[in-house]
């Protein structure tokens, strides 16, 4: 079965809406399980669990079928959303346009070329699809 990967921000905001969006849209026309993940930053002392995340999403977008509830810890959040997306051998990973933005400054750093799609494709073999915020 086809996998989608959705990073969400805890709590959610109009940003993880979109995404969320996008994800459970793309998750019903392949159908296709949908993993909601959360990055927990080490460096911000706060953590959130996956019961939280998982009241949440419900609580604005009902029970999801196919979905699961993943909260990661790291130091970066686009190095973890890496790790989980590889670890899941996930198909797609649906991502907001400021997270695609703050991936083009990482691969900026890490390589002379900031294209996400194609960094991801070629090391991840993972479709990359951004979400459009409604604001």
């Amino acid at each position: 079965m086809t996998l989608i990967v959705a990073p969400v921000r805890f709590p959610l905001d109009h940003r993880s809406t979109a995404t969320l969006e996008t994800a459970m849209d793309l998750a019903e026309e392949r159908d296709a399980e949908l993993t909601v993940l959360h990055v927990n930053l080490y460096q911000n002392g706060r953590s959130v669990t996956r019961s939280q995340l998982k009241d949440a999403v419900e609580g604005q977008f009902g029970r999801i079928p196919n979905a699961r509830y993943v909260v990661r810890t790291g130091f970066l959040v686009e190095e973890s959303i890496l790790d989980e997306v590889a670890a899941e051998e996930a198909d797609a990973v649906v991502i907001g346009r400021q997270q695609a933005s703050a991936w083009r400054r990482v691969l900026r750093r890490l390589t002379s070329n900031p294209d996400i799609d194609g960094y991801l494709r070629d090391h991840l073999e993972c479709e990359v699809v951004t979400a459009e915020s409604a604001r």
